[in-house]
C-alpha cells in the first residue's frame, strides 16, 4: 500500500520541484511533463568539447548542485555480476539489506560493460548504443520523496551548463511500481527532442522504505550525441571510424577496458567476459597490429578512471589470444 502512495505522489513532487510553467499529462499511470516552448528550434553549441572537457563540464556543474564526485566502483564487481553494470550498485547496502551505509554517493562517471543494447535485424548494434560506455550517474540516499524531485532539478541546471536548454527536455513514463528482488522502485525517463537520454529512478527497500535514493543515469556517449547532434561512429570512434567496422572498433575498445582492469581472458567469471569480446574478433583484424586502436580506446577510458594496465600490454594480449585462438581452432589437435 505504500509502495502505491509512492507513485501516486510523483506528478506532485515533481510540480514541486518544477514550476508551474511546466506542462503535465497524466494517464492512469502514464505520466509526461513537458516546457510550454518545447517546440522552439535546437542550436547544436559551436564550441566542441573534448571528452575531458565534457566530463570536467559536469563535474563542475554537479558539484555547484551540491553533488561531488566520488571515485568509480571496480568494474570486477564479483557480487550478483560479474562486472559493476551501473553506478546504482554503490547503493546495495541501504538498498538490498537495509543498512544506512553506501558505498558511494554523489555523481560517479561509472565505465561498465553490458551486451544489452539494441541491435537491428541483421546483428548490429544501433545508434546510440555501445558495449561499453560510461554510465554518467547521480546516486544518493534520500530522507524524503521530495528529494526526487530535487534531483531532476538539479539535473536540468547541470545540462544547462552543457549548452542544453529545459525547453528541449522532457520526462516521461509510468508510475506503477516494480519490484526486483529485496527492491523496489519507479523511473521515469528524460529524454532531448526526440532522443531518450536515460532515466531518474526512485528506489527503496521493499522491507524498510524509509532507506530510499534515487538513481539518475545517462551515457557520457549519448549525452555528446545529443548535444553535438553528430554522426554516431563518427562521435564514438573519431578518426578511426573507417579503418574497420563498428563491431570490431566496439570490441576492440570494450576489450582495452577490461584487459586494461587486468581482467584476463578466463574460461568464466569476468574472465569470460573478456574471452567473450574478444571472440569477435577476426584474425585478419590484427594481423597488423591494434596499437593505434587500443591506444585511442585506452587515452579514453584513461580520462575517466586510470586503468592500471598500459596500452603496449593490453595490444598485445589481444593479439595474442585472437591469433592463438585462430591457430588452435585451425590446427589438427585443436579439436
Amino acid at each position: 500500500m505504500l509502495s502505491r502512495e509512492l507513485g501516486l505522489r510523483i506528478p506532485g513532487v515533481l510540480r514541486r520541484a518544477l514550476g508551474a510553467h511546466w506542462e503535465f499529462y497524466q494517464d492512469g499511470d502514464t505520466l509526461e511533463v513537458k516546457h510550454p516552448h518545447r517546440d522552439s528550434p535546437y542550436r547544436p553549441p559551436r564550441g566542441p568539447l573534448s571528452w575531458e572537457q565534457l566530463l570536467g563540464t559536469l563535474e563542475h556543474a554537479f558539484a555547484a548542485q551540491g553533488f561531488l564526485r566520488d571515485a568509480c566502483l571496480p568494474l570486477r564487481w564479483g557480487r550478483e555480476t560479474e562486472l559493476t553494470i551501473s553506478a546504482v550498485q554503490a547503493l546495495d547496502p541501504l538498498l538490498k539489506e537495509g543498512r544506512p551505509i553506501t558505498y558511494r554517493r554523489g555523481f560517479i562517471p561509472q565505465p561498465v560493460v553490458r551486451f544489452t543494447g539494441q541491435r537491428s535485424a541483421s546483428g548490429e548494434l544501433c545508434d546510440g548504443f555501445l558495449t561499453s560506455f560510461v554510465n554518467v550517474s547521480c546516486v544518493q540516499p534520500v530522507g524524503h520523496i521530495d528529494e526526487y524531485g530535487q534531483v531532476l532539478d538539479a539535473w536540468l541546471s547541470v545540462l544547462s551548463q552543457l549548452g542544453f536548454h529545459a525547453r528541449h527536455i522532457s520526462v516521461y513514463g509510468h508510475l506503477r511500481v516494480w519490484r526486483r528482488s529485496q527492491v523496489e522502485g519507479i523511473t521515469l525517463r528524460f529524454r532531448h527532442l526526440d532522443l531518450t537520454l536515460g532515466d531518474i529512478v526512485l528506489l527503496w527497500n521493499a522491507k524498510d522504505p524509509r532507506c530510499m535514493a534515487v538513481d539518475l543515469g545517462t551515457g557520457l556517449e549519448r549525452l555528446a550525441w545529443a548535444r553535438t547532434r553528430r554522426k554516431w561512429h563518427e562521435l564514438v570512434f573519431g578518426p578511426l571510424v573507417d579503418a574497420a567496422p563498428p563491431a570490431t572498433l566496439d570490441a576492440l575498445r570494450t576489450a582495452t577496458l577490461l584487459l586494461g582492469n587486468g581482467i584476463m581472458p578466463a574460461p568464466r567469471g569476468a574472465g569470460g567476459i573478456t574471452r567473450r569480446v574478444l571472440a569477435a574478433l577476426k584474425p585478419e583484424t590484427v594481423r597488423l597490429g591494434v596499437s593505434v586502436a587500443v591506444r585511442s580506446s585506452h587515452r579514453y577510458w584513461t580520462a575517466v578512471a586510470g586503468l592500471p594496465v598500459q596500452w603496449p600490454a593490453v595490444a598485445a594480449r589481444i593479439e595474442q589470444e585472437v591469433v592463438s585462438r585462430h591457430e588452435i581452432g585451425n590446427s589438427p589437435f585443436g579439436q
